[in-house]
């Protein structure tokens, strides 16, 4: 110690002081309440990862009994009521409780290290993430409790879903719990996508951005454009079932067909959101083990951003048998076709760049070999299934059944465990059992391709999927026998990995740092990996720093570099260029908190009256819900935050509140982008809706044609904007007070927007139960109306801030984002009238 300290110019004791007080400025609290209230990156990463493996064990226990179930004709394991159910829940858990926050936690607890960061931006948002995550796992589980678990598949197509076809708690449960568990995806898409862009350490611009982050980057952003058509699916059809709504009932304007569109809007891009983390795994995975950097870096970027952008065009895919015109059919398949390419390039330079090196096979390179195998005969499938009449011959069977998990398993489950073995000795400082990971890899691989190759046969052979039983006509039933049997022996197999990488943390041989000399910065952290990851922040001169720069794991241990002084007492962070990655500002971010779980108890509470049908009290817990929130916000930032910060080394750097590229302002972007692609897809349903109807709106519904009331809401819109557009000048001016008095102006002007819209709806359209037309009139206002609300509350917090003192010219980041939500709810304000009030005109 006493070495390091000299040549880094500091002594001894004061290098043990900083970082003892980096450790108890970074550390979670002691105890039960110390658990409840952390926020750190690292803990709340650990927690999504148990939670998803968790939730695997109990999808894959489902799974067990659906197997036995199917391993003869006219076996009587289940009955069909519980068959259908498990067949849903399985469904569900693996695709919205395991393999979506699996790999986010993965990012969670590895992005901050990867890129330099000691943190992610905004921890209590990834802890309230985790909550809802939790809550609604559990809640959709609570179904079993009250014998309503949902059944109608793991899409639930209405109208099989509605309440006429429905009528019990099941849907229910489905829609709301999944839907509370979204909350954790798209918090953790604003998170991740935030942490890349500003968070890097100095000189990793994009170039030098490891292929793990831009696979996360490339996911996050196709969650904030993908998840939003499903929540969206989600809150009709709940609000359907609850208030009867009629969105989907054809006899008075609705389409089951608008159901699948929204949901296969999020179901395609769904399967890349959870591939694409998992060739990020490969990426790394690779290279170390090849010991070389991976061959064709910016093609790789490329594909995974081709990725990214071709599957939004996919969605149909899944609906070839609807009775879709051919030419939009052609179209579909050309594109789930061209969607191998990008693919094809990824697999082409992982397998040249084991080629050109020295490939060294060890337990994560089982698993990615593993993948190879597997991943590509479920792309052949896949590419099968994208011709038209082989997927009409198809659809429905087994086939599908196991093509899925061919591309699910081998796309993300093989590169799961190849990371979990990765990074397990960077997580825990020890090394996990090389014989028990070598049998658990060969009793997953021969497992799973026994379980799954046999059902494509099943399928070819007509055996329908989600179908509990089948004649012993159809001569399938030793190959289903087969399928059985093999599924346990997976199981087994997967149970050995957990109970290896559990047993690691406690009895696993102690490790070297970095055991596999991997290149990237995550294995330049000490071991244990302090609450704090760099005691220095540290600067990146190459896409594989550790490989060129020998000493950079020693220097970033040492507290005299960049950040290394805590005396400000402070959680404080690098923020630097989105492209460059020059540093431009210190971050302060917040500390253990009961917000998070707070809030989300809360929402968890009013779900729960709602689901029970107490929607008063459901309503009642609106208002504590939106002054927690409120509260929570009040508690984050600095009253006199300094304009300028002492970054170590001589470096004076703004404080983010001071700063134009803050964390804070690419947050309320990234969260606008989600909401418009929310606002988007009901703009969608409504237009579906017409162009299947023969009059929009029908005869005798009554229209949202321009009538007084209307025009004087939206001339209050106008108003607002103009008020918001002078106190943003007064507030660049520097004219405080007037900057306040402006925007309480805006503020009161977009009040009577929200007093005068919702009933000049009601009087010119009418019940919302009448007609399709009029249920999305309703929903379109509804929606505006509750934006404008939220911006309403932010204007009102702003200008609190202001008066205290939090807010001025010089820390203008709280106005900034008060002001642009404004803006932004203003504009989709906007928007919504025009398609509600403007359209019957033009189409008239």
């Amino acid at each position: 110690m006493s070495d390091a300290a000299t040549h880094a110019g500091i002594d001894a004791a004061e290098h043990d002081r900083r970082l003892a007080e980096l450790d108890r400025i970074w550390c979670n609290e002691p105890g039960v309440r110390g658990q409840l209230r952390a926020v750190n990156h690292g803990t709340v990463g650990l927690r999504f990862i148990a939670a998803g493996l968790a939730f695997m064990l109990v999808g894959g226990l489902l799974s067990m009994f659906i197997r036995l179930q199917l391993a003869w004709f006219d076996a009587e394991v289940l009955d069909p009521e519980r068959f259908n159910q498990f067949v849903t829940l399985h469904g569900t858990t693996m695709m919205f409780l395991f393999a979506v926050p699996v790999m986010e936690g993965f990012a969670m607890y590895l992005l901050p290290k990867m890129i330099g960061a000691r943190d992610l931006p905004f921890p209590r948002m990834s802890a309230f993430g985790w909550w809802c995550y939790l809550f609604g796992g559990l809640f959709l589980y609570s179904s079993l409790l009250f014998d309503a678990a949902p059944d109608g598949g793991w899409f639930m197509y209405v109208p099989l879903t509605d309440a006429t076809f429905s009528p019990g708690m099941g849907p229910d449960f489905w829609l709301i719990g999944v839907t509370f568990a979204e909350i954790a995806a798209v918090t953790a898409a604003v998170e991740l996508v935030v942490a890349i862009l500003v968070t890097r350490a100095p000189g990793m611009d994009i170039r030098r951005m490891p292929l793990f982050a831009w696979a996360i980057l490339v996911m996050a952003f196709m969650i904030a454009l993908g998840f939003p058509p499903l929540i969206l699916a989600s809150i009709l059809l709940e609000i359907q079932r609850a208030f009867g709504f009629v969105f989907f009932d054809p006899a008075l304007g609705g389409d089951p067909l608008l159901w699948q569109h929204l949901f296969w809007l999020f179901g395609h891009p769904e399967v890349y959101i959870i591939f694409l983390p998992a060739a990020g795994v490969v990426s790394m995975v690779v290279a170390t083990f090849a010991r070389r950097p991976i061959v064709g870096h910016t093609w790789i970027v490329l594909a995974l951003v081709g990725t990214g952008f071709l599957s939004f065009g996919l969605w149909v895919h899944h609906m070839f048998t609807v009775g879709i015109p051919l030419l939009a059919l052609a179209f579909f398949s050309a594109a789930s076709m061209a969607v191998a390419i990008p693919t094809a390039i990824q697999v082409f330079a992982w397998i040249a760049t084991l080629w050109s090196g020295r490939p060294w096979l060890r337990v994560p390179m089982l698993h990615i070999f593993g993948f190879f195998f597997v991943f590509v005969l479920g792309g052949l499938t896949g590419v099968m299934l994208a011709f038209v009449p082989f997927d009409w011959q198809a659809h429905d069977t087994h086939f599908v059944v196991a093509h899925m998990h061919y591309v699910l398993i081998g796309g993300m489950m093989f590169p799961l465990f190849a990371g979990l073995y990765y990074w397990l000795p960077l997580a825990s400082g020890r090394m996990p059992s090389e014989s028990t990971s070598r049998t658990a890899f060969w009793l997953v691989f021969i497992g799973f391709n026994l379980t799954f190759l046999p059902m494509h046969l099943t399928g070819l052979l007509g055996m329908p999927r989600r179908a509990y039983t089948y004649p012993e006509e159809l001569g399938v039933h030793w190959l289903n026998l087969l399928s059985t049997a093999a599924g346990f022996v997976l199981a087994v197999g997967i149970i050995a990995i957990l109970v290896d990488a559990a047993l690691c943390f406690v009895h696993g041989r102690r490790g070297r740092g970095n055991p596999w000399r991997a290149g990237t910065l995550e294995w330049a952290v000490p071991q244990p990996v302090p609450n704090y990851n760099f005691a220095s922040i540290p600067r990146v001169e190459a896409r594989y720093p550790l490989w060129q720069d020998r000493g950079l794991a020693a220097r970033v241990a040492r507290a005299d570099g960049w950040l290394g002084d805590p005396a400000s007492g402070r959680r404080e962070m690098l923020g630097t260029g989105v492209v460059s990655a020059k540093p431009e500002q210190v971050v302060f971010i917040s500390s253990s908190s009961w917000w998070p779980i707070a809030c989300a108890a809360l929402i968890a509470l009013m779900l729960a009256l709602f689901i029970s049908k107490q929607y008063l009290l459901s309503a009642a817990c609106v208002p504590p819900l939106a002054a927690s929130f409120m509260a929570w916000a009040w508690t984050t930032g600095h009253r006199r935050a300094p304009l300028r910060v002492d970054a170590g080394q001589g470096l004076q750097l703004p404080s983010q509140y001071a700063a134009r590229n803050a964390p804070g302002w690419w947050g309320v972007v990234v969260t606008m982008l989600i909401d418009g692609s929310l606002f988007a897809s009901l703009v969608f349903a409504y237009f579906y809706l017409w162009l299947g109807a023969d009059a929009w709106p029908p005869p005798g519904i009554g229209d949202a044609r321009l009538a007084l009331a209307p025009v004087v809401a939206v001339a209050m819109l106008g108003g607002a904007w103009l008020s918001s557009h002078l106190a943003d000048r007064a507030f660049r001016a520097q004219r405080t007070t007037r900057t306040m008095w402006l925007a309480g102006v805006a503020a009161l002007a977009a009040l009577g927007y929200l007093l005068l819209y919702p009933p000049a709806v009601s009087i010119l359209v009418g019940v919302p139960q009448a007609h399709a037309y009029a249920s999305l009139v309703w929903m379109l206002a509804g929606f505006c109306v509750v934006h404008v609300a939220v911006a309403v509350l932010m204007v009102g917090f702003a200008i609190a801030r202001m008066a205290c003192g939090y807010v001025d010219a010089a820390r203008s980041l709280e106005w900034r984002v008060a002001s642009t939500f404004l803006r932004y709810a203003l504009a989709q304000a906007a928007i919504g009238w025009t398609v509600v009030h403007l359209f019957p005109l033009v189409q008239g």
